[in-house]
């Protein structure tokens, strides 16, 4: 028997005697219950301020006062607005698909974002329904029919020189 196998009674090999390892559990903290448990009182908040409060505490992104990382980034050209800022619902997106990923399709099929969902070039994008755009990275040889919402104009070369065809399909987007 080597050294670090050990003997395991076969009567204890059962439900009944299923538990944790000791030391993997720890009981729940129990908050404001009085002096003696080390957090009565303000339940291990500390005193006053907005991290105290219910329902308190910095959002998300807050840098303290400092101009935040999001507002840093660049902005959109023209007067700045909310459209203007890198985030939320008012920057314009698109899943980008380069033309080197299409050569996993056999030649002569047609190239839709419902396929390139199914292969897994396409993700997540059921309930956000980004347009699709086809750019240029990687080379094509094979001869498909692909329908975009957007192509490159490289892109739409590379496809049209590999003997496929590029059709431009409409948005389903709100502006």
């Amino acid at each position: 028997m080597a050294a670090d196998e050990v003997q395991v009674d076969p009567e204890r090999v059962r439900l009944e005697f299923l538990a944790p390892n000791p030391g993997s559990k720890r009981p729940r903290k129990r908050i404001g219950r009085g002096p003696g448990s080390g957090t009565g009182k303000t339940s291990g908040r500390g005193t006053k301020g907005l991290g105290s409060r219910s329902g308190g505490g910095v959002r998300e992104g807050y840098a303290g006062g400092q101009i935040p990382v999001y507002m840093q980034q660049a902005k959109l050209r023209g007067p700045n607005h909310k459209k203007s800022m890198p985030m939320g619902p008012f920057r314009t997106h698109s899943v980008p698909v380069n033309v080197g990923q299409l050569a996993v399709f056999d030649a002569g099929s047609v190239v839709d974002v419902e396929a390139l969902e199914a292969r897994g070039l396409v993700k997540n994008n059921a309930n956000r329904a980004w347009p699709v755009k086809i750019l240029a990275e990687g080379e094509l040889t094979v001869a498909l029919t692909v329908r975009a919402n957007a192509f490159s104009a490289a892109a739409k070369a590379k496809i049209e020189a590999a003997g496929g065809t590029a059709e431009v399909i409409g948005t389903t987007t709100e502006e």
